[in-house]
């Protein structure tokens, strides 16, 4: 027992306390609709034995070639939540945030006090995508690659040969696989700028270059990585659908993930700490400034500032560049003396151990909370139409309905297969056209009821009080049925 609390010291507690708190941080109510229509989809995926590649929810791509790339996810959520319920969707994703993280921390350099505060602000900047949805996934492996390859060049322990069966993998998980690639670009684009403008020459014990053979295996692992992407359902149109994703020009203009962010909200500005303070540091730090940190941490910045949805890559990657030059900046200034760990001792570690003791309980009754039932099935009343589904069931009006976006996935979820969706968060499905169409209606525009009429549309739920329902109030060919302080649903009139 003595040799044990004598090992626990202050920075193994930081440590420790950094991890139970990431957990913590990460376990929430699944918020998030499009996670009931991935659900969905790894239900049908189960209990059919076939992974789903044409469209059954909605109506208005019914039969349509779809190309689900998130299918073994899907599976695996559905599990976790058809044995476990809401719990089991808290705790995978407060596993999969914590493991992220470790995959960074393991990256940095410096005191545990350094590294758990930068770790805290990447995570605050990556706190707003996280979610049990496939693309939480994504942000692991993305970790892991990155830190492939930083064992292959701070480490020279070579690690490469996992990229092929992990991108095989990947490809199977979630589209975001071109976020390894993007990784990998900009590891040998920095590298090049590291030997073509001979900033490290020779090599560097700060900023070692990756001799050119190490960059050619490099390029040989992505190479045989971007053929292998064709080990899936979908074949080799994994090769090009990110990009036939990002073209849709619906998502740029109105899905809020894919817009460029709004740094207003507090919520946001830990991206704007997170990228400043890593340029301060790189700029007092007296170290010179390695080309593949500068090339992944400004790409990534690039992407962010294009999508919020890439706050959590770009997290991920800058965490150990600022740390690096966090610790040579402390080291310049002298600060390290005041970094140094007390003396070990006994009665240090037993508070030590006690302290962890009380943030795992606090963390354990802050976790308890957001994997109940009641509270899950509250914060959703909150976020979509419960009741106003209660109300589709009860009353079961006939035909084709039309749906707000942001409930399309819990639609799928709730009423299928009796009813199918109009739209979802399926973009990719969908196309410019029919969102386009979605969108004139929603607003309730000049060709909205043109438009119902032409998709066949027999009644509505939109959200109490926007467009659409402004102008169905006014429209004698539709009748208000329900309605509540969130949703309403209207009926079609027929002669």
């Amino acid at each position: 027992m003595r040799r044990v609390l004598l090992w626990f010291d202050t920075r193994r507690l930081t440590v420790a306390i950094l991890f139970v708190a990431l957990f913590a941080m990460a376990v929430r109510a699944p918020v998030d609709t499009d996670t009931w229509w991935h659900l969905q989809a790894g239900r049908v995926t189960v209990e059919s034995g076939r992974i789903l590649q044409v469209d059954l929810f909605s109506y208005t791509r019914a039969g349509s070639p779809w190309v689900n790339h998130s299918w073994l996810s899907q599976v695996v959520l559905y599990l976790l939540f058809d044995r476990l319920g809401y719990a089991g969707l808290g705790f995978f994703l407060g596993a999969v945030v914590a493991v992220t993280f470790l995959f960074v921390y393991l990256q940095m350099e410096g005191d545990p006090f350094v590294r758990a505060l930068i770790v805290i602000v990447a995570a605050a900047t990556s706190a707003v995508i996280w979610a049990a949805r496939p693309q939480i996934l994504s942000f692991l492996l993305t970790a892991v690659v990155a830190y492939l390859l930083y064992l292959f060049k701070w480490k020279q322990v070579n690690r490469l040969w996992l990229l092929p069966p992990l991108f095989v993998l990947w490809v199977n998980l979630h589209a975001g696989y071109a976020l390894g690639f993007m990784l990998l670009a900009a590891f040998v684009i920095g590298e090049l700028f590291n030997h073509l403008l001979a900033l490290l020459p020779g090599g560097d014990e700060n900023c070692p270059a990756v001799p050119w053979r190490g960059l050619a295996f490099l390029v040989g692992m992505a190479l045989l990585s971007l053929l292998l992407l064709t080990i899936n359902p979908n074949g080799v149109r994994m090769w090009v659908y990110y990009l036939d994703t990002v073209k849709i020009g619906v998502l740029q203009d109105f899905i809020q993930e894919w817009r460029s962010p709004d740094f207003h909200p507090l919520y946001t500005q830990p991206f704007i700490w997170l990228l400043l303070g890593t340029l301060a540091a790189m700029g007092l730090s007296g170290r010179r400034a390695d080309g593949s940190d500068l090339a992944m941490v400004g790409m990534f910045a690039y992407a962010a500032l294009l999508a919020g949805r890439n706050f959590g890559p770009f997290a991920l990657v800058t965490a150990p560049v600022l740390s690096r030059h966090a610790v040579a900046m402390l080291e310049r200034w002298g600060w390290n003396r005041l970094l140094r760990p007390a003396r070990r001792r006994v009665l240090l570690g037993a508070v030590n151990v006690g302290l962890l003791v009380a943030v795992v309980v606090l963390a354990g009754v802050k976790v308890a909370v957001p994997l109940s039932a009641a509270f899950n099935e509250a914060e959703q009343r909150k976020i979509v139409p419960v009741d106003a589904v209660a109300w589709v069931r009860a009353h079961r009006p006939d035909g084709q309905m039309f749906n707000h976006y942001n409930w399309g996935g819990y639609l799928i979820w709730a009423l299928w297969p009796d009813y199918q969706v109009f739209v979802d968060g399926r973009t990719d499905l969908y196309g410019d056209d029919l969102l386009g169409d979605y969108i004139e209606i929603q607003r309730g525009g000049p060709e909205a009821a043109a438009l119902l009429d032409e998709y066949g549309v027999d009644w509505v739920l939109t959200a109490s009080g926007d467009g659409l329902s402004l102008a169905l109030d006014c429209n004698p060919n539709w009748q208000q049925v329900y309605k509540d302080a969130q949703a309403t649903i209207y009926l079609r009139q027929h002669e």
